[in-house]
Formats: C-alpha cells, sequence, structure tokens
C-alpha cells in the first residue's frame, strides 16, 4: 500500500469512523484469555503508525484498560460493543486495528497466530499460518 492510499473502516454502528494513511501490517491472530474474550473469538489484528490514523468519528470511542495490565487498552464502540483498535503504552509508535472493522477490500493477509497454546479448545488453528505459544514478542515487530 502506498503512502497515498487511505483504508477506511469503522464500528458496526458507523458512530466509530477512521481511515489510515500509507501501509498496515499483515493480519497477526491473538489468542490470549484477554483478546479472547474482548472480542468473543480471536483479535485478527493488522497494525499501523499512530501518525498514519486518524479517527474521523469517535464520540462513541472508550478505552479499556484491564486492571491487572493498566498498560493495555482496547478500544470499543460504547453503543455497538465493536472491538476497533488495541495499544499499548509502552510502544506508541504504533496502534493495532481490528482487521473485522476494515472496510474490504483490505488487501491483507494473515500472517501469524499468537499465543496459540491459549486458543479455545472449539477453534482450529489455520495450519497454513505459523503458530506460535506465547505473544508478540517471539515476532519480528517489523511484520
Amino acid at each position: 500500500m502506498s503512502d497515498t492510499t487511505q483504508t477506511t473502516g469503522g464500528c458496526a454502528c458507523g458512530a466509530v469512523r477512521y481511515r489510515v494513511r500509507g501501509d498496515l501490517r499483515p493480519v497477526w491472530n491473538c489468542h490470549c484469555d484477554r483478546c479472547r474474550r474482548v472480542t468473543g473469538h480471536f483479535m485478527a489484528a493488522t497494525a499501523s503508525a499512530v501518525d498514519d490514523i486518524v479517527i474521523e468519528s469517535e464520540s462513541t470511542l472508550r478505552w479499556y484498560h484491564p486492571d491487572d495490565d493498566p498498560s493495555v487498552g482496547y478500544g470499543f464502540c460504547t453503543t455497538c460493543g465493536s472491538t476497533l483498535f488495541w495499544r499499548s503504552t509502552v510502544d506508541v509508535r504504533q496502534m493495532s486495528i481490528a482487521a473485522g472493522t476494515l472496510d474490504p477490500p483490505t488487501g491483507l493477509h494473515s500472517e501469524a497466530a499468537l499465543s496459540g497454546a491459549s486458543a479455545s479448545d472449539y477453534h482450529v488453528l489455520d495450519a497454513s499460518i505459523p503458530t506460535l505459544a506465547g505473544d508478540l514478542d517471539a515476532v519480528d515487530e517489523d511484520g
């Protein structure tokens, strides 16, 4: 994706809309307990530089910071409940974007499954992508 390309997305009800200028990272599927519970399945997320993300309407966007790890936050819509974003206060240069909230076509593909050992028992991991038992520390941060 070139710097002139803009990707758009938003929540199910349309109250939160955003656009991304520039490149998006391939999708990482996170199966950790928290991502499973926040999304209802697993977090399939791409990411972009924070400076490339423009939130156009955000009156219903709220951030959930877990008590046991306040350095992370999940952005969601208070009207429809859509999970939209994930961010860390440790690495403030990037923000993850829930891939399902992007307007198609995305041109993206799943690159890795994180915390595969925590995937729920009802779910079959995709054998066509690398599965890591742990978290993103094992993945090259440059995508």
